[in-house]
Parts: C-alpha cells; sequence; structure tokens
C-alpha cells in the first residue's frame, strides 16, 4: 500500500462546525477504543518516576479536542505530579471545543497557533508531543517540524502516530462504516492510515531529522511511539 498524499477533509477549510465536532467527539471514541494515550502515558510514567520529579511542563501540538492532555492531567493527579500543558491548535472550531472540554482543569490551557511557527521561546517546556498529528505532513515537513518543536524542548520530544499497513485500513473502514454516519470520520479514519508511514519509513524520517538520539516502539494497533531524548542540547536553563 503506497502512502497518500490526498488531504484529509479535516484539513480542509470550510467545514459545517457540527460535522467537525462531531468528528471530534468520534476521535475522541476512537482513541479510547484504539490505545491512543498508551505511549505517551507509558513513556511519562517512566520518565517522571526515573527522574523522581515532581513537576513538568507539556506542549501538546495540534492537540485537537484537547483529549490527550485531560489525559495526562488525570494521570498526573493520580500520582500527585504537578503538570502545566499548552494545548496548540490552529482550528478555530476545534480550538473552541477543545476549551469547553478543559474548562475544569486549570492544568491546561488551550492556545491558537501553527505547530509550523510556534509563538515560544526557546526551552520553553520540559516536553512537546505530537500525538496523531505529523501524518498529516509531507515527509519534508516532518523533518523541518520536528527541529522546530525540539528547539522549545528541554528534556524531550514524544510523538505518537499510525503505522500504515492494509489490515489497519480495512479494519477502521470497516469499524466506522459500523459505528458512525459522520462524512469526515468515514473518510479521514480510513484515509489517515493510508498518510501515514510503515515503522521503517517513521524511523527513516526521525533518523533525517537529525534532532538527537530516539527510541522507537511499536505498538497495538498499528502505532507507533518514538521519544526524543533532548536534554542537554540548550545547556542550563
Amino acid at each position: 500500500m503506497k502512502r497518500s498524499l490526498e488531504k484529509e477533509m479535516m484539513d480542509l477549510p470550510g467545514n459545517p462546525a457540527g460535522l467537525l465536532e462531531e468528528d471530534l467527539t468520534n476521535l475522541r471514541l476512537l482513541n479510547r477504543t484504539l490505545g491512543g494515550y498508551r505511549g505517551v502515558l507509558g513513556n511519562l510514567d517512566r520518565l517522571i518516576n526515573e527522574k523522581e520529579n515532581a513537576r513538568f511542563t507539556l506542549l501538546d501540538v495540534g492537540t485537537g479536542s484537547g483529549d490527550i492532555p485531560r489525559a495526562v492531567v488525570r494521570w498526573a493527579r493520580a500520582r500527585g505530579i504537578s503538570v502545566n500543558i499548552v494545548a496548540l491548535e490552529p482550528d478555530p472550531v476545534t480550538a473552541e471545543v477543545a476549551r469547553r472540554l478543559t474548562k475544569d482543569l486549570p492544568e491546561i490551557s488551550i492556545v491558537r497557533g501553527d505547530a509550523r511557527h510556534l509563538p515560544f521561546a526557546s526551552a520553553s517546556f520540559d516536553f512537546v508531543l505530537a500525538s496523531q498529528f505529523l501524518h498529516h505532513f509531507s515527509e519534508r515537513e516532518i523533518v523541518g517540524l520536528l527541529r522546530t518543536w525540539s528547539s522549545v524542548a528541554r528534556r524531550g520530544l514524544l510523538v505518537s502516530d499510525l503505522i500504515r499497513h492494509p489490515l489497519a485500513y480495512f479494519a477502521i473502514r470497516l469499524m466506522t462504516l459500523l459505528f458512525t454516519g459522520n462524512e469526515m470520520t468515514r473518510r479521514d479514519a480510513p484515509l489517515s492510515i493510508r498518510r501515514a508511514f510503515t515503522l521503517g519509513e517513521w524511523r527513516d524520517l526521525f533518523k533525517q531529522a537529525e534532532i538527537g538520539e530516539f527510541s522507537l516502539l511499536s505498538l497495538f494497533p498499528f502505532r507507533v511511539f518514538a521519544f526524543f531524548s533532548l536534554e542537554g542540547r540548550h545547556g542550563a536553563v
């Protein structure tokens, strides 16, 4: 299966607000059902406990409706860890949904902004997270984004995304046909798989970025998780 360059509906302007909001609801359900949080929370658990550090900051680029930051806050509260999260989202409708869903979580700030042109100074956050986001871009753009994001992270960059595979494509296509009538979800969910990369292709892209050593995991079902260790790159902060 070759990689598709077709744009997802979500990435196109002028989508009806109701259609987009229902799609975001479906995406939250898919994340919960298909383990969208597992790599992020598992790695944070290892990193924070390993460092015996009960406080950290996180920038979530392309946050969508903010379900990953909400999961991180729940995880942190359960462990007595203090966390401050800035969740960056360019789309106004999506950002408003994220604000509504996170209004009772003071740890999270929703910011309208472009992940390609970050409005933050160097080394502003402990970690930067990109979840289910990079497959929206070209290979060249991905390398540039990784370099941009690494400049604002003191400790590490976390990437969670999809693995392109025919079985994943046909499974999500069937699943979305059965559980939703939303046109955007039915089109974009299978297309996301086609726009993603194989594990080997992800590894090559991460190497091309040349931002430091990284670990790479393949997680069930058809998910990739990478962590780039960036400590020491910016000197003392």
